[in-house]
């Protein structure tokens, strides 16, 4: 067994393991990976400068003041858990790693891969891929979730069968529900992997643009195609530091004018909020935010509703202080009682200020780093092996669209593509499958970057340079879109309600692409 469980201490995770062992009588060698957890380099860290000062790898920020880190943990890779395992263990905890080394790990011990041996560790770390999320490859978040209604309550877990040279099938086990399919595995094999020719991982830089989905039997589909090309010199670094404080809350408002009502309510409560920071000397609140579902506020300019006689409003604030949230909440629980007629909430506990916790990112070459692999106790220093560095590939060449004078139809993007979307910090990306490799030229036609950003301009800061980048890749059939600096900070240091893009999928679904009548 293989987890990277271990949280923040995988020494005390292993101790609580083998005394439970020891209670059952059972004989079995648990191992830890350590050296993940940079914390105490923080100071180090913000102290760097010049050719080595440390940049957030995204955006160019500078290192947060030590004093407000609250974690910083390199993502490991695999080999140090085949170390382990080739060590005798038979549980193996890990602290941060990427998720799909679990997978790999095993692989690399079952099968005593090298360092390079690029073309099997892409393969494995892809099967890791697949089945680290669960049930999102068997049903779970798919676009045709209506043909899988009556059974994704009980969906089971994918299964991976990999065999020694990195082929592996996918399944599920027998009398469980949901479905493994060549749709609901290529959704998940693009969830946020942002450019699939270069989906760097510590152990191999991975081109997914060649892969290849077969179904090969039902709830079984056979994956080939991944390559390596090399392995990053660098792990990447994730530090999460305290910025302010959030806190928000839902109502509803119902009857005429419900969404001009709600906006009003909202306007109400930052004008009286910022009236109180202001005579207790407090800064003024460093973000708001209003989203009134029930009009289609997801959608920006493609919305086709404008009003609606019942809306949600969401409304959330962010400041550098507990005590500007907590006013904030309290004038809002008062501002209702001024409200226009409709107002309602769910009742239950006053929300509380929360802290706002930012991802920051970096890169730290390996060198600087130090693994050890302890096997009950007994710890040895690991050493990630010299493999060449991976580099830039030639993009694929897509296909062109006919031109001739065939008669065209505009049908919603659903009709023909799959789609998941999800997050890496601020970025947001999403993968559209083509359900037939002859809709791929006018999908990639009428999906252009510039169409893209246009469809999502209202969650996109403006004035990025390229805020959307698109990739290709062939072997599925499909298209990936890149968003850049999408989500408002992201995870919980965003205010939005979708602060991980998991819903831009189902937005961008919805656009109208022309195609051959006689395709249809």
């Amino acid at each position: 067994m293989i987890a990277n469980a271990g949280g923040v201490n995988p020494q005390a995770c292993a101790e609580a393991l083998r005394k439970l062992i020891a209670a059952e009588g059972l004989d079995l060698v648990v191992a830890t990976v350590l050296g993940d957890d940079l914390t105490p380099c923080t100071q180090e860290f913000a102290a760097r400068n010049g050719e080595r000062a440390i940049r957030e790898m995204f955006s160019g920020e500078p290192f947060p003041e030590p004093a407000r880190v609250a974690s910083a943990n390199a993502y490991l890779g695999a080999f140090p858990i085949a170390e382990a395992l080739d060590r005798g263990a038979d549980i193996v905890i890990t602290g941060r790693c990427v998720d799909s080394a679990v997978t790999l790990g095993a692989c690399i011990h079952a099968f005593a891969w090298q360092p390079d041996d690029f073309d099997c560790l892409a393969q494995g770390s892809l099967a890791g891929h697949i089945l680290e999320c669960g049930t999102q490859a068997t049903g779970g978040n798919f676009t045709d979730w209506e043909t899988l209604a009556e059974t994704l309550a009980s969906a089971g877990y994918p299964l991976a069968s990999i065999a020694a040279d990195g082929t592996f099938e996918v399944s599920k086990p027998a009398a469980t529900g949901g479905a493994v399919t060549v749709g609901t595995v290529a959704e998940q094999m693009l969830y946020e992997i942002g450019d699939p020719q270069a989906y760097l991982l510590p152990d191999v830089s991975c081109d997914f643009s060649g892969v290849t989905l077969e179904q090969v039997a039902v709830d079984r589909v056979r994956v080939t195609g991944a390559r390596g090309h090399g392995a990053p010199e660098s792990y990447k670094v994730c530090v999460t530091w305290a910025d302010g404080f959030r806190a928000g809350h839902i109502w509803t408002m119902v009857r005429r004018d419900a969404r001009r009502k709600a906006e009003l309510f909202a306007e109400g409560v930052f004008a009286r909020t910022r009236e109180l920071l202001r005579e207790q000397g407090l800064p003024d609140l460093s973000e708001t935010s209003v989203e009134i579902s029930g009009t289609e506020s997801h959608f920006g300019a493609a919305a086709a509703v404008s009003d609606a006689r019942e809306v949600d409003i969401k409304i959330a604030v962010k400041h550098p202080s507990a005590r500007g949230v907590a006013l904030f909440l309290k004038e809002m629980t008062g501002i209702a009682l001024a409200a226009p007629p409709g107002l309602c909430s769910f009742a239950g506990t006053r929300a509380r200020p929360s802290p706002v916790v930012r991802l920051f990112s970096f890169l730290l070459p390996k060198a600087e780093l130090a693994l050890t692999v302890a096997v009950d106790g007994a710890s040895a220093t690991f050493t990630e092996a010299q493999v060449r560095p991976p580099e830039p590939l030639v993009p694929p060449q897509l296909p062109a669209a006919s031109q001739d004078d065939a008669a065209l139809v505009e049908v919603p993007l659903e009709q023909l593509a799959f789609g998941r979307s999800g997050d890496k910090g601020n970025q947001a990306n999403i993968g559209i499958i083509a359900r037939r490799p002859e809709y791929l030229p006018w999908l990639a036609a009428a999906l252009t970057e510039t169409r893209v950003a246009d469809f999502f301009a209202h969650f996109l800061r403006p004035g990025q340079r390229r805020p959307v980048e698109r990739f290709y890749l062939p072997g599925s059939h499909a298209l990936n879109f890149l968003l850049h600096d999408v989500l408002a900070g992201g995870g919980v240091a965003s205010l939005r309600t979708d602060p991980q893009g998991k819903g831009y999928a189902q937005l961008l679904l919805t656009v109208l692409v022309p195609v051959p009548a006689v395709l249809l």
